[in-house]
């Protein structure tokens, strides 16, 4: 799944396509669906799909029912999933408005979510295959200042998924951005990229599984 606004030299689309194609390698039987958040982004949760995940199923009307299809449709391949795959950029230090959509379909009572509250997705893996223009690892100026990992973390352990793999290519705006062709950070780009890229190829070769 991706989820980059660029579709041209999207680094996290890179690397989430390098993951499915040494999966698909390792799994030659296995199954991959595929979303692009992007493209085809989901319906924000409003009243009506928020209803509908609360009404019983033969009190919902004709809209709270078509609200709920979409969801149990996608909150239904998460839960097929054995490893859910993400490729993300970082937009204003957070997720995209178009994962934070997706992630509030899934979060779905009876499919990943049970009658007691507990989740559900526990035995599968998230694999975050994530991108950003500048660094924020320890030590630099916005180091913390990255929110996607630590929200995802929560949001799916909740949903009984603690299993989460992360790669991260960072200073992907080196050679774009004015402010930061100065300071000659290229060699330092391509290093993060191949060792995310290198990372997730490993994992994935490693992973024998049903579906991704």
């Amino acid at each position: 799944m991706d989820s980059s606004l660029r579709s041209d030299d999207s680094r996290s689309r890179r690397l989430s396509a390098g993951y499915a194609e040494a999966w698909r390698a390792a799994n030659p039987g296995g199954v991959v669906t595929y979303r692009d958040l992007a493209a085809d982004p989901l319906p924000h949760l409003d009243g009506t799909a928020f209803a509908a995940g609360i009404t019983p199923e033969d009190a919902r009307d004709e809209a709270q029912r078509a609200a709920w299809a979409l969801t149990a449709q996608v909150a239904g391949e998460v839960r097929d999933a054995d490893v859910i795959v993400l490729g993300m950029g970082l937009y204003n230090f957070g997720v995209p408005s178009t994962v934070k959509a997706w992630v509030d379909r899934i979060v779905a009572p009876g499919i990943t979510v049970g009658e007691d509250g507990s989740g559900l997705l526990g035995g599968r893996t998230l694999v975050l295959a994530l991108a950003s223009g500048g660094g924020y690892a320890p030590g630099t100026p916005r180091h913390g200042w990255d929110h996607r990992e630590p929200w995802l973390r929560h949001a799916f352990e909740f949903l009984g998924l603690t299993d989460v793999v992360t790669a991260s290519a960072e200073l992907t705006l080196a050679r774009e951005s004015p402010a930061m062709i100065p300071l000659d950070l290229g060699d330092a780009e391509d290093a993060s990229f191949a060792a995310a890229q290198e990372a997730l190829a490993a994992h994935a070769r490693g992973t024998v599984a049903g579906a991704a």
